[in-house]
């Protein structure tokens, strides 16, 4: 998303632009995009103003006031394609003058000329995808870049006139940072995390970077709300809707996370009309921050929360939790546009804050005096996709959202690509049969027309807590053509991709809502018992039951390590990824390795044969009393010394790979053999309490689900 002025941009379609002019209420739709767009950013200036969009295949920069005119033409608006084939972009930004445009794609960041198709600079040192980078405006050719690292987050600082790190900071947090804001009167940057974190360090040449605060929004936006509630409680009003602290949170509920997904400049001298207040404003820096669940206003003189605006407090607003939000830095009239989007829904909304209402909701004066007319709403629209929603104005509170009807206008129907049609005359020779090269792939796309009609009679549905679990499947796909079990799925981190083993050695992956296979493995000479996914979602390891493991990257079709037969003196029944993928545990009879391995995907042209990845046994851990490990569970999202194992004796015990050795063993778990041992690895849209990560359950045939706490062993 990206707001500007009186502009909105945000993808429609999924890879169509749509800027929306919130003056004239007419929208730009602009098509150059073959992928979801996944990055959008406004220009520095605003003549000529230009707007960047950037999808995995191509970066493109739109000059608005040539397109407006070639569609007033009747003609099709052009972009200038910028960069092809980068990856997946999380983040663009233009340089001060417009000439460059910094596109964050992977863990790289690419300077690209905003005229031509050319790289200027190619910036490489993190370790994880970049998620934001801006550009220092006081110091020429100088851009600062932060990354998620791992979930090991650094701070970095480039000049990319010569492509030379100039600093980098050390580990700042275990969650990923995901904004960046350059304060240019204080020479300061302002980096926050996905939970509720903010760092201020200070530009300052002398200063060496040094952090100047460490702020904790969680406890500040506790503090701001008993304040407003002591407030309204001394005046006899009612405010609990505005805020609730921890204490007053009802119990057995979730305590949400706050991820700050925007930092941006808040104009707040609008919010004073007297000489005195508005000189105390001028020396004073205030910023917006966007997250998940709504917007704060912070004061950086004092780090202190001045306003606050929660999404669930508003029947009405359809969006409760935003998935990404934008803002424009200068207010008009009083009011900021600001743009959000669901994080669970394909729903955007459009909003108008008074930000003078908005500050003088929270104060006790204005409470007192009850002044409902500066609190208004005129509009507000939702959209999604091709339909759109209006709902009736609202009385009482202090943003807008603007209707919106774009849908209304005509649109110029295109043809689509079909598929091709064998008919029945035709005989097959073959082409649907399972793969048993590399060289070949299933079509697993065999009735098309069935796909599309899921996706029009099958609707998703919400599920409230109360009500009891989902027990009706809502589609049902054939792998193969023939009948062939499925021996094992997993599903990727982000739950995007899901993998799965059959007993035709092959491993297939597909999209999350199975309307496509996304790539095709084989090569193992037995059925495929475990796959795992990695914790970036580059690399699945697979173990068969030839007694080989293969490490494969979801980009080539070639494994990129293989372990044979003389590594393992039995069938490899469960290989996963460990320690945030330091590390590759697996069981291999009454036993379970831990393996140290480096990938190396690229290839000697006289030596093809020969493999660049290496693995090393770091060390064996034996099972006591049994005779084969059945089960074997441990956290790869987060770092845990934690190893369960379940064995063929029906007994479960529990490693600390810290220490080296068994910690304890519970006998007679089920009655049969534990064939499922399941973790909390925590979640990316909510936090729990810490005695929550001691649970696990298990499960055997014909024995039901059982929950085990590690503390008590019970």
């Amino acid at each position: 998303l990206a707001c500007s002025h009186h502009q909105c941009a945000f993808p429609l379609n999924q890879n169509e632009l749509c800027i929306w002019n919130t003056v004239t209420a007419q929208p730009l739709r602009l098509s150059g995009h073959h992928y979801s767009i996944s990055a959008l950013s406004f220009g520095s200036k605003i003549n000529p103003l230009l707007v960047c969009s950037a999808s995995r295949e191509r970066v493109v920069v739109w000059n608005l006031d040539e397109c407006t005119q070639k569609v007033q033409e009747g003609l099709t608006p052009r972009g200038i394609v910028i960069g092809t084939l980068l990856g997946m972009v999380l983040h663009v930004r233009f340089s001060p003058d417009d000439q460059q445009v910094a596109v964050c794609a992977g863990n790289r960041i690419y300077m690209l000329s905003a005229k031509s198709e050319a790289i200027l600079a190619e910036l490489d040192g993190h370790l994880a995808p970049v998620t934001a980078a801006e550009f220092c405006t006081w110091e020429k050719s100088m851009l600062i870049s932060v990354s998620e690292d791992r979930t090991f987050k650094a701070r970095k600082v480039w000049d990319y006139s010569t492509s030379q790190l100039i600093y980098q900071s050390g580990v700042l947090t275990a969650f990923p940072l995901l904004s960046l804001l350059i304060d240019e009167e204080n020479k300061q940057i302002i980096t926050g995390c996905a939970e509720g974190q903010l760092w201020i360090f200070s530009l300052i040449s002398d200063h060496n970077y040094r952090c100047v605060a460490h702020i904790n929004l969680k406890k500040e936006q506790e503090k701001f709300c008993n304040k407003v509630w002591k407030s309204g409680k001394g005046i006899g009003q009612n405010t609990s809707k505005l805020c609730k602290t921890n204490n007053m949170r009802p119990e057995g509920s979730v305590e949400t996370s706050l991820p700050i997904l925007l930092i941006e400049h808040c104009d707040f001298l609008v919010c004073f009309h007297n000489e005195e207040n508005t000189s105390s404003a001028l020396n004073t820096s205030y910023f917006w921050i966007g997250s998940s669940t709504g917007l704060l206003i912070i004061n950086l003189a004092n780090f202190e929360l001045e306003a606050s605006l929660a999404y669930k407090d508003y029947s009405d607003l359809s969006i409760r939790f935003a998935g990404s939000c934008a803002l424009t830095r200068k207010a008009v009239n009083g009011k900021v546009l600001c743009l959000i989007t669901s994080m669970f829904e394909d729903m955007t909304a459009v909003l108008e804050v008074n930000l003078a209402a908005l500050v003088r909701t929270h104060q006790s004066d204005f409470l007192l005096c009850g002044n409902e007319n500066s609190l208004s709403v005129i509009a507000r629209v939702v959209m999604q996709r091709n339909t759109s929603y209006f709902f009736p104005f609202l009385n009482n509170h202090y943003f807008r959202v603007i209707e919106l009807n774009y849908f209304a206008i005509g649109v110029k129907s295109t043809v689509k690509d079909q598929p091709l049609v064998f008919h029945n005359k035709i005989k097959s020779s073959g082409y649907t049969a399972a793969p048993q090269m590399t060289m070949f792939s299933p079509n697993n796309n065999l009735k098309k027309n069935e796909v599309s009609k899921w996706k029009t009679s099958c609707k998703c549905k919400e599920y409230p807590l109360e009500s009891s679990p989902p027990i009706k499947h809502e589609k049902e796909i054939s792998v193969t053509c023939k009948p062939t079990p499925i021996c094992c799925i997993q599903y990727s981190g982000d739950g995007d991709m899901l993998a799965c083993g059959l007993a035709d050695k092959t491993v297939l992956i597909f999209n999350s809502n199975l309307t496509d296979t996304y790539k095709v493995f084989s090569g193992p000479d037995g059925a495929v018992n475990s796959v795992g996914w990695s914790h970036d979602k580059k690399w699945l390891v697979s173990a068969s039951e030839d007694r080989t493991l293969r490490v494969w990257s979801v980009c080539n079709n070639e494994p990129a390590l293989i372990l044979g037969k003389e590594k393992f003196h039995k069938t490899v029944r469960f290989a996963q990824f460990y320690f945030i993928d330091a590390f590759i545990l697996l069981c291999c009879g009454a036993e379970f390795h831990l393996l140290s391995f480096h990938l190396d995907t690229t290839k000697d042209d006289l030596k093809r044969y020969k493999q660049r990845s290496v693995c090393k046994l770091v060390q064996k851990f034996p099972m006591a009393s049994t005779m084969e490990i059945t089960s074997l569970s441990a956290v790869n999202d987060f770092y845990s010394y934690i190893v369960l194992t379940a064995g063929s004796n029906r007994a479960l015990e529990v490693f600390d790979l810290n220490a080296g050795c068994s910690t304890a063993v519970i006998p007679e778990v089920h009655t049969r053999s534990v064939h499922q041992i399941c973790q909390n690895k925590g979640s990316s849209f909510s936090t729990q309490q810490p005695e929550a990560y001691n649970l696990f359950m298990t499960t055997a045939a014909g024995d039901g689900i059982k929950l085990w706490d590690l503390r008590t062993l019970r």
